[in-house]
Parts: C-alpha cells; structure tokens; sequence
C-alpha cells in the first residue's frame, strides 16, 4: 500500500514523501495517527496544489518583509524623554517606545521585534535592529533628545 506522508515518520520518511508501506501499518499506524493519507491520485494532486498555494502565500508574505524592511531602513524617528541634571534620562528608552514612534509614522511594529543592544540612557542618536524573520533585520535610526 502506498502513503503519502503529512508528518515526519521516524525510520520511514520525511512529510510530503510516498511510501510503500505493508498494509497493517499503513491502516493501524500511519493513516490512524493522522501521520498520511493512502496515496490516491486525487490524494496527491490535492497535496501538490495546497502545496503550491502555500508557496504562493509565503512569496506575498516575503514581498510584503521586504518592502517594510526598506521603508524601516529609510525612516528616522525622534524620541523626547525627561532627562536629569547630569545629562542622563530617567529610565532608559524602552522598546515600546520605539514601537508607539514608529506607530506615529504608519508602520506598526511589535514591540517584540525591537532588539535593542544594552540600555539606552543618554541623549543622542542611536541605530534600532528590527527582526522581521525571514533573516531580515533592517536598521531604524532613533534620535534621543531632552525634553
């Protein structure tokens, strides 16, 4: 009997591979499980077009990254904060702050996504890394200045 798989079966094969399995195994363990599907053809053309669909939907996704990314490399957003008699600021630049700024500008961001390198906790301008996945990392410029 053949399977297509839809998980990773150790010792049998990766998702997305057909096998030919001893019919016991396939029925009791494999389709049971939730592990495959008996290998149809219309099994198979159903899998290759989900397949397709799924790549089609990550390539908008990967456009819609890469054109946030250049619009993040070009911004430059300014950030007042309450600043002490010695020149530091109270509390440092939190990345909430980073993202209600970018906000300001039409582009939301997770706070979650700011990666910000040590603590901010003087005045000047900084350089901001975004992870937006896919390996992109775009940088934002953040000027701190005294209120």
């Amino acid at each position: 009997m053949k399977v297509l798989l839809l998980k990773d079966v150790k010792s049998l094969g990766r998702a997305g591979e057909v096998k030919e399995v001893k019919e016991g195994y396939g029925q009791n363990f494999i389709i049971a499980k939730g592990f495959g599907k008996l290998a149809t053809p219309d099994v198979l053309k159903q899998y290759e077009a989900n397949k397709k669909k799924q790549a089609e939907i990550e390539a908008a996704e990967l456009e819609k990254l890469k054109k946030l990314a250049k619009d993040l490399e070009a911004t430059e957003i300014k950030i007042t904060k309450k600043v002490g008699a010695n020149g530091a600021l109270f509390g440092a630049l939190k990345k909430e702050d980073i993202a209600e700024a970018l906000a300001a500008k039409g582009i939301e961001i997770d706070k979650k996504h700011v990666e910000i390198d040590g603590h901010i906790k003087n005045t000047g301008l900084f350089e901001i890394s975004i992870k937006l996945g896919h390996g992109m990392h775009p940088v934002v410029k953040v000027e701190v200045e005294a209120e």
